[in-house]
């Protein structure tokens, strides 16, 4: 177009500007717009869900969503992944290797290396970016768990966090786990959801998959045509265990038979399936130390009993993510998008052993034990509280084996058994199947392929900059050709593993394993070597007999390991090192009513393996609406009521509160509850709750008023192993209940008289030489 006389240009402008609009000519910019007729990507990560949990793979659970899209799609049955849950979530979202990306690691550690930055750095690309770039709405739902625990307080820095790194919209949780019945806390886009108390028949996954159908309904009122990326990154199947009562009782008696039998059935499907070639074998048990499962047969009746209601619960949950998914490939349905729509789904890690041999009745605190291994009496207890939103349970290891149906070992180990698991493609459109298409892929895949494969189904390019950084080049490589072709062979043809010193190597069809003992040489592998073409249960230990291709492949190892950031390698006091700047959480803090809930970690900085108080002050003005005698009394007055401070939820914790003229003070010591309370004289101005560290990770508790001791509350287990869960709220109990009786009765129970402020002291950490090992637990359970 010409240029009309006396017109200028603009930077970046690319049309004209004269003095008036007559002598103007318009242009516009517009945001990338997808291809025409570009897919949808929903992506679905299960957390901690092993290889034989779903009925593709040879699972009895019900899972009719799975199978009706496994059987239009592709099941790949040699799949693998990391060990751990922040690795393969930064290695699915990026294509690069986990330690390469910072991750070679979980999110609750900080040792200051550059495979373990635990954040995303500036110059890694996430899948989200990519495709935003190329057009697409992107939502993301669920586990996030790439975000420092450090970092996910409201003060914190972003920059790893979801809507940072791609996702137009996000609501989950930034945390590794949490309760299914009370989150501890909720993020809706980059914000906290301020929740003081979840409806009657609330459930986390019925929660995020009303979002994400909400997400997907909202784009298509206002866009008939745009294409989206869902990635549902589901918090089940992590402990603590807790389903609906109606899922929980579909599979009632279903697991009498114990994980013996069960293993047994689920191979016999696998096989039947075509998953493995005849011939395969399956290792009855896990027979070594501290991985080994009990023989059912071995077991009491009273344990048979107990440890089925736990699997009850497990494949009551399984049940509801398929039945989560189902309502996801409704609404494409309805939309008519479904045979449009990349469907991927696939776990992050393999099961796992984190509820020992007998289960727990506290998640939490069954990573801290002592010199008494019952030391929060965790053993037998109540089973109708199995799964309830009371209790915060693990199912014992013997079950997380059958999950790993037919391998060995368990989640944390790179053994196929922590890194095996499924995986399910659909995509009727782009990956039709044919009648002579058996839709199983026996070559091998790895986690940091998927980003690269959905690129290519998709038909998208990658930028080669982020931020102005050249971004790093995926490790992964594309399975479109696999995903296409049953005879086409992979493109991963090797790659490394590692995860707290334990190692693994592949290559060409050999596998180079090693197990690590926490109290061996964490630089000095044990190396096995299987043939898993032949063996892929791996059993078979072929490294004396082929010593030159064993040290090949640790040579190997050792290379690609350096190339990935892996080394240094770390003991476990070295793993769990944190910044020094964190001693800050652990200064005095003085918390105003109003003040919303404290994010988890740094409330439980106030207390953890320390002596502290809580200064309750009572000269505060009181509610609006009081009458004008009493806003203009100081202190305690009768008909003052409600919490002061509570700190946690049924998963553990404390709280002080007033009723009935009276003081309490009660602890939740992983779901076991005691109280101590007396009368409290009117005008009080300042309550008091001094807690002193005892032998055995016990706490005593003084309560003191105006000064003067009234009330103890002796030999109560100290919270640890990340409990409280729920942080710290001012003038009410929000969230989940720290005391059942008081919450059925009272609800949240706002406190109604003149509370000025909540302060803590804490005392500095104490940790006796007896009880480092417990330290030692709990950091691993932080991890895992």
């Amino acid at each position: 177009m010409p240029v009309p006389p006396h017109a200028r240009g603009y930077a970046s402008f690319g049309g004209s500007a004269g003095r008036t609009s007559a002598q103007s000519s318009p242009d516009w910019t517009y945001p990338p717009t997808a291809p025409a007729g570009a897919p949808n990507i929903v992506v679905v990560l299960v957390d901690d869900m092993g290889y034989s949990d779903i009925g593709p793979f040879g699972s009895e659970i019900e899972t009719p969503t799975l199978d009706r899209l496994a059987a239009r799609g592709v099941r790949l049955s040699n799949y693998h992944t990391t060990p751990l849950c922040s690795p393969s979530r930064a290695a699915l979202l990026t294509g690069i290797n986990s330690h390469r990306a910072g991750f070679g690691f979980v999110a609750n550690a900080d040792p200051g290396y550059p495979g373990l930055r635990l954040e995303l750095a500036d110059d890694v690309l996430t899948l989200p970016e990519i495709l935003r770039g190329n057009g697409y709405a992107t939502y993301a739902v669920g586990k996030w768990h790439l975000v420092r625990d450090a970092t996910m307080n409201p003060s914190a820095h972003r920059d790893s966090w979801p809507t940072q790194r791609g996702f137009d919209r996000y609501y989950g949780s930034l945390e590794g786990l949490n309760s299914f019945y009370y989150p501890n806390q909720l993020v809706s886009d980059s914000s906290v959801v301020d929740v003081e108390e979840y409806p009657q028949g609330y459930y986390l996954t019925d929660d995020l998959t009303d979002k994400a159908l909400s997400y997907i309904k909202d784009l298509r009122a206002h866009d008939a045509e745009k294409p989206f990326f869902l990635y549902f990154a589901h918090v089940a199947m992590h402990g603590p265990l807790q389903a609906k009562a109606e899922d929980q009782a579909k599979y009632r008696g279903r697991y009498d038979e114990g994980w013996d039998e069960l293993r047994r059935r689920r191979f016999a499907e696998q096989l039947a399936q075509g998953l493995f070639p005849p011939g395969t074998e399956q290792k009855p048990r896990n027979t070594e130390p501290g991985y080994e499962a009990a023989e059912w047969d071995s077991l009491s009746a009273d344990e048979q009993r107990r440890y089925a209601k736990y699997m009850e619960v497990y494949a009551g949950m399984v049940d509801s993510i398929d039945q989560s998914l189902g309502r996801i490939v409704d609404l494409l349905d309805d939309l008519g998008e479904l045979d449009n729509t990349i469907i991927v789904f696939t776990s992050d890690n393999g099961g796992t052993a984190e509820g020992g041999p007998e289960g727990t009745r506290s998640y939490f605190a069954e990573f801290a034990h002592v010199d008494d291994p019952d030391w929060v009496a965790d053993v037998p207890h109540d089973e109708d509280l199995i799964g309830t939103a009371k209790l915060g349970v693990h199912y014992p290891r013997g079950w997380g084996q059958a999950s790993n149906t037919p391998f060995r070992f368990y989640k944390g180990q790179t053994f196929a058994g922590g890194v095996r698991v499924p995986l399910v493609v659909s995509w009727p459109k782009g990956l039709p199947r044919t009648d002579a298409d058996s839709g199983i892929r026996h070559e091998y895949a790895y986690v940091t392929d998927l980003a690269p494969t959905l690129l290519e189904l998709a038909g998208l390019d990658r930028p080669s900059v982020r931020n102005g950084l050249p971004a790093k080049d995926f490790d992964g490589v594309s399975a479109a050709e696999l995903l296409r072709d049953q005879t086409a062979p992979t493109r991963h043809t090797e790659q490394y593993s590692e995860m707290t010193g334990h190692r693994g190597f592949y290559r060409d069809g050999w596998k180079l394993l090693s197990l690590h003992d926490s109290d061996a040489d964490i630089d000095a592998p044990n190396w096995q070597l299987f043939d898993v073409r032949a063996d892929p249960t791996e059993l078979h230990d072929l490294a004396d007999r082929y010593p030159d291709k064993a040290a090949e492949l640790a040579a190997a190892w050792d290379e690609s390991a350096w190339a990935n950031t892996v080394f240094p390698l770390l003991t476990r006091a070295d793993l769990f090192r944190r910044r020094p700047e964190e001693a800050r959480f652990a200064a005095p803090v003085r918390l105003l009513p109003g003040t919303p809930t404290l994010e988890r970690y740094r409330s439980q900085r106030l207390i953890a393996y320390r002596d502290f108080i809580i200064a309750a002050d009572l000269t505060g003005a009181r509610p609006s609406g009081t009458t004008p005698e009493r806003a203009e009394a100081v202190g305690f007055q009768l008909g003052d009521e409600g919490v002061l401070v509570a700190h946690g939820d049924p998963l553990g914790g404390y709280l002080l509160y007033i009723e009935d003229g009276e003081v309490v003070f009660g602890v939740n010591s992983y779901g076991r509850y005691a109280s101590v309370g007396v009368p409290l004289p009117v005008g009080t101005r300042e309550i008091t709750v001094r807690a002193t560290i005892e032998p055995r990770l016990r706490w005593d508790f003084t309560i003191q008023v105006d000064g003067t001791p009234l009330a103890e509350l002796t030999d109560q287990v100290q919270l640890v192993g990340m409990a409280p869960w729920t942080g710290i709220s001012v003038g009410v109990d929000a969230r989940g209940p720290v005391s059942w009786d008081l919450r059925e009765r009272r609800g949240p129970f706002r406190f109604s008289g003149g509370l000025r402020a909540i302060t803590y002291t804490p005392g500095p950490v104490q940790v006796p030489q007896r009880t480092i090992d417990a330290v030692e637990r709990e950091a691993e359970y932080a991890a895992e």
